[in-house]
């Protein structure tokens, strides 16, 4: 028994969103999906009724994210039944299941790049006068869906010009345009701030008292209270429980998902930092971005880079790894002055980044494990003539597999196939194999689950017991405080404080990050 909370599974758990007599808006029953030699459901029953929030939740690789596909026409279920609005359906892509009503949210960002915001938001679905696009009904249409949203993004602007926060929020805006019945969300708030959160929670509820069903992925479960009706635990392709939010407790929702307790949040901290500076940034500066930030990282140290979005956080990080030029500032390893032109000199110099966009940024994700993890090291396992020494090579990602424990079938298997947490460790494990001193870390932790968070956590505080220099960039204040010895408070492009973690708290993070106490 989890805290009670079974007798309510067993009975389905009664929501407070539509009447228990009326019939569901949708209801899955007995669906399974199977890959080549795998299984991702099997036998999953869900219903979803009109003007209710239903939570499902379980850990990367329990079926979510397939059953959502299924929902939403990109897959075809191996077996069972969809009822959608009383009628049975199966539909046949994305394109059949908006036209009855059906919008999702994706995870991964489904965007094209080069073309705007406003075409982003109606792609195949332009407004018209005559045979031409409607340019102006485009633009005014867009604006709508953002300031519902409170975006302040101009529609006008290329999607490749966007922070993978913005690009979340034209996510979002494109869904609301569809106007849709049913609408899923997946991870919808990953990358945003908790102020962008709250927008998007009352988009929610207008959507939920207008008759909409909802169903809602996330790992962030404490924000669930707000908004959530009932909440469905899936783990290993398998439905473990359905219950009225309510009526359950958080860690009994945890323990469901990952088939034990989790004790704790966050790893006792086992590195100290000392007072070596192993990382040196003075003045620096670049024009619409950030200017004049100063700080010092120490070695063991993990820093936290706080503040909301467009505060310039993955900016400074990015410059310093020299994805983005420097216009002004000084950096220095070790008292050892350094000029960084692009990411060759950064990784030279020991300096690694793990982007927020791992998928994008991190990873070749049609290239197998042992690839991913020495690619940034190719010298190493080659031989006198600058080929891949084959056994050196698998020795070497096995080696980082086994440490990191990431869970792959084989060191042949493509990175795209596995788990959120999984890709990341192998990042981590790409810059580990190049001896990196400092480490970036850019929302390391987003879209992942709550036991692979814990794994991520871990790792981070033994790369600090090793002596290298972490900054955790994180919209998510509980695991700055949690994992941080100091927080660098951004404000406008601006580094206007940094505090002592275990003498701060939420609050007084936010006081300086809304530009409060920064004149």
């Amino acid at each position: 028994m989890l805290d009670g909370a079974d007798d309510a599974a067993a009975s389905g758990g009664l929501a407070t969103g539509a009447p228990e007599g009326t019939s569901p808006l949708l209801a899955l029953s007995g669906i399974a999906k199977e890959f080549p030699g795998v299984r991702a459901l099997s036998g999953v029953d869900f219903d979803l009724r009109r003007g209710e929030v239903h939570a499902v939740c379980g850990e990367n690789g329990a079926g979510k994210s397939t059953l959502m596909k299924i929902i939403s026409g990109v897959q075809a279920p191996s077996a069972g039944r969809i009822v959608y609005k009383g009628v049975e359906r199966r539909f046949a892509s994305p394109l059949e299941a908006e036209a009855a009503g059906i919008a999702m949210i994706h995870q991964e960002l489904n965007l094209v790049a080069h073309l705007t915001v406003a075409e982003n938001i109606f792609l195949g679905r332009e407004p018209r006068r005559g045979f031409l696009v409607d340019r102006r009904a485009l633009r005014d249409g867009a604006r709508a869906c953002l300031d519902r949203l409170g975006a302040g993004i101009d529609p006008d602007t290329l999607v490749r010009d966007l922070s993978v926060a913005q690009c979340q929020l034209v996510e979002i805006a494109k869904a609301l345009s569809l106007k849709a019945e049913l609408l899923i969300m997946d991870e919808p708030t990953s990358s945003l701030t908790e102020q962008e959160a709250r927008r998007l929670f009352q988009v929610i509820r207008d959507l939920k008292a207008a008759g909409a069903g909802i169903v809602y992925i996330s790992h962030r479960l404490d924000e669930m209270r707000e908004i959530v009706d009932r909440v469905t635990v899936l783990r290993d392709g398998r439905h473990v429980s359905t219950d009225a939010f309510a009526a359950v407790t958080l860690d009994a929702i945890v323990a469901r998902m990952v088939g034990r307790a989790l004790d704790e949040k966050f790893p006792e901290r086992t590195s100290v930092p000392t007072g070596h500076v192993i990382l040196e940034a003075a003045g620096l500066t670049r024009a619409g971005a950030f200017r004049d930030v100063s700080f010092t990282l120490r070695r063991g140290e993990i820093l936290g880079f706080a503040g909301l979005m467009g505060a310039g956080r993955t900016e400074v990080a990015r410059a310093i790894f020299g994805a983005d030029p420097l216009e002004a500032g000084s950096l220095a390893i070790e008292g050892r002055s350094l000029t960084i032109r692009d990411p060759r000199d950064a990784i030279a110099a020991g300096i690694a980044y793990l982007s927020e966009d791992r998928k994008a940024q991190g990873l070749a994700v049609k290239m197998p494990v042992d690839a991913n993890l020495t690619l940034a090291n190719l010298g190493a396992v080659a031989n006198r003539l600058g080929l891949i020494d084959a056994g050196r090579h698998a020795a070497a990602a096995q080696g980082f597999v086994d440490r990191l424990e990431i869970r792959t079938p084989s060191l042949g298997q493509p990175v795209r196939l596995l788990s959120g947490g999984n890709q990341q460790k192998i990042i981590i494990g790409k810059w580990l194999f190049r001896d990196a001193k400092v480490m970036l870390f850019d929302e390391p932790t987003r879209g992942i689950d709550v036991g692979a968070k814990l794994a991520i956590y871990t790792i981070m505080d033994r790369l600090a017991a090793r002596g290298i220099g972490v900054v955790l960039i994180s919209s998510e204040l509980p695991e700055i405080l949690g994992m941080t010895d100091r927080v660098a408070v951004f404000h406008r492009g601006r580094l206007v404080r940094i505090l002592d973690t275990a003498r701060t708290d939420q609050e007084e993070i936010m006081h300086y990050a809304s530009g409060f106490g920064t004149a």
